[in-house]
């Protein structure tokens, strides 16, 4: 007697189980830890993610190099090149924008030291949308160096990101992931302002290179090539065409 109560209060559970929302007894297996497309809330964040060219380093004048002058002088300069297995940006191709040059910076050290040289833009260069990645093309000729991305953000505050080492041969392709802002729109990298819908993104100062004391001597080279972004563009592309722009 006791065996058939036990029984039964086990189907019973089991039952239950596998009967709820017409789970798995249904024939619906269901993942744990996945939510359910339809149990989720309307109003939930919407992305429109892109790859856009920044900087193509074609305009000879407009990037620089600075270095300390106790530690040494630098010079910039365009020059034909750059990596040839980099993909197309989607949708560019048929638009026949010059991509021929690539930007070098020659370092002449006067001493051993720790030392930055900065490679900047003639002017901070505007990125639309909420930029989630920057990348670019570097040939960093295998020394210890680090490079770090300046960046603006939308109240004009300067920020820098950690891109990688130089210590590699040829081309490689360094990306910094842009830290997403803080709820409060106040602290962090703030890229967006929850009143001005019609303004958002960032801006790119250029890049500042921390020389490893052990290799800065004599001349060093860098080359740089192809800046580019991914960037949300879901509020540009959803902005009313009929709201005033406040720029009076």
């Amino acid at each position: 007697m006791k065996r058939i109560v036990l029984t039964g209060l086990t189907i019973f559970f089991v039952a239950a189980l596998f009967g709820q929302d017409g789970g798995a007894a249904a024939g619906n297996p269901v993942e744990v830890g996945t939510p359910n497309p339809s149990d989720m809330e309307d109003g939930l964040p919407q992305q429109s993610l892109s790859e856009v060219s920044v900087d193509k380093f074609e305009m000879e004048g407009f990037w620089h190099s600075d270095i300390s002058s106790d530690s040494g002088f630098s010079v910039a300069r365009l020059f034909e090149g750059g990596p040839q297995n980099k993909p197309p940006i989607e949708g560019e191709a048929e638009l026949n924008i010059p991509d021929t040059k690539v930007l070098g910076t020659r370092v002449d050290f006067l001493k051993r030291g720790y030392t930055s040289l900065f490679i900047t833009a003639d002017r901070p260069i505007p990125v639309e949308g909420l930029v989630k990645t920057v990348s670019v093309w570097v040939a960093g000729r295998n020394y210890n160096h680090r490079l770090n991305l300046l960046i603006q953000d939308f109240y004009g505050r300067s920020f820098e990101i950690y891109m990688g080492r130089l210590n590699f041969q040829g081309w490689k392709k360094l990306t910094a992931a842009i830290p997403p802002q803080q709820e409060t729109g106040m602290n962090g990298i703030v890229q967006q302002n929850y009143h001005y819908s019609n303004i958002s993104g960032l801006k790119v100062v250029g890049f500042r290179i921390d020389c490893d004391p052990m290799e800065a001597y004599g001349a060093y080279y860098v080359y740089f090539d192809d800046l580019r972004a991914i960037t949300d563009l879901f509020t540009e592309n959803m902005r009313d065409p009929d709201d005033p722009v406040d720029d009076w």
